[in-house]
This record gives C-alpha cells, structure tokens and sequence, in this order.
C-alpha cells in the first residue's frame, strides 16, 4: 500500500512542477504563488472539515501554535 502512495506522490509533485511552469508562463510570479498559495489553503481546509477535525484547533497549544506560525513563516 505504501509503495503506491509513494508513487502517487512522485507523480503528483511532477505534476506541480510542470502545471506551475506552464501557468507561470505571462504571469508576475508574486501573483502566480499568491494564487496557488490560495488553492492550498482551501485544499487543506477542505480535508479538515472533511475528517472532521476542525474541533481540534481548541486543543493547540502555545507551543504548537508557535511553532507551526513559524514554520509556516519559514515556508515563504
């Protein structure tokens, strides 16, 4: 099962590689990552309210929320 989730990524970071640099093409980068950035978030947001795990934000820490504000500063 793992192998195939392996594989699923591989191909799925290919993926972004080349649509990013087909969509990229006539657009001001800043622009273009602030748009992609977009999708991401609903994306992921999308998968907390679907496993329902929306009610866990209550239960972060400080620590926690330190540091994933930070990792995501970090991130760009």
């Amino acid at each position: 099962m793992w192998f195939w989730f392996a594989l699923a990524s591989a191909v799925f970071a290919a993926l972004t590689s080349i649509l990013a640099k087909v969509g990229i093409e006539g657009v001001n980068s800043n622009l273009a990552t602030a748009i992609r950035t977009v999708v991401v978030v609903a994306m992921a947001w999308g998968m907390v309210f679907i496993t329902n795990s929306q009610g866990g934000i209550a239960t972060i820490s400080r620590k926690s929320w330190m540091f994933l504000i930070l990792s995501g500063l970090a991130t760009g």
